[in-house]
């Protein structure tokens, strides 16, 4: 039987929420870090980018784990382990090509980072809902995170692009719908 949110405390329902964001963090990072060195020699100029947003994805989960330390929300290990796990499983899931790196690889990762830092933004914003009546949370900080996320995610937008026409020469560079 679910227990409903009468039953249970809105810290309870907060707590687990953000662990299934450190999770899904836990996972961001690893992959970010994976498709930087992947494509270092292949692709440098890709490489050196989600390099710089591996580390701004690694910063993110820090602020992550402040604000459960802030909140009095325990970490759930069983659930980062899982996480962390699962991505490392990944790995092996064969893109066209088995003994060599595909190409699609490095397509699938940044479609991955992408959907992750859009979790990630509903996260912040969640969070600066939350903060009116949590007072543990601040909100100033809550939206330089916001804003960080959403420039990650415009920034993985065009490598997206970028990525996709190495895959297709002939994808438009505009295929994002953005102008």
């Amino acid at each position: 039987m679910e227990a409903s949110p009468a039953n249970v405390s809105r810290r309870k329902l907060l707590s687990i929420y953000l662990n299934d964001h450190l999770a899904g963090a836990t996972v961001g990072v690893e992959l970010a870090f994976r498709a930087a060195r992947a494509n270092r020699r292949r692709a440098p100029d890709v490489s050196a980018r989600v390099r710089a947003l591996a580390e701004e994805i690694r910063a993110d989960r820090r602020s992550l784990r402040e604000i459960m330390a802030a909140l009095g929300a325990k970490r759930a290990h069983f659930k980062i382990f899982a996480a962390w796990l699962g991505e490392k499983a990944g790995r092996f899931k064969p893109n066209a090509g088995v003994l060599r790196r595909s190409p699609l690889s490095a397509l699938i990762e940044v479609e991955a980072l992408q959907i992750g830092v859009q979790g990630k933004i509903a996260c912040w914003r969640t969070l600066l809902s939350a903060a009116e009546r949590e007072p543990d949370l601040d909100p100033r900080h809550l939206r330089t995170l916001l804003d960080r996320a959403q420039q990650q995610l415009a920034e993985l937008e065009d490598l997206h692009d970028e990525v996709a026409s190495q895959v297709w020469p002939r994808f438009p560079a505009s295929a994002s719908g953005r102008p």
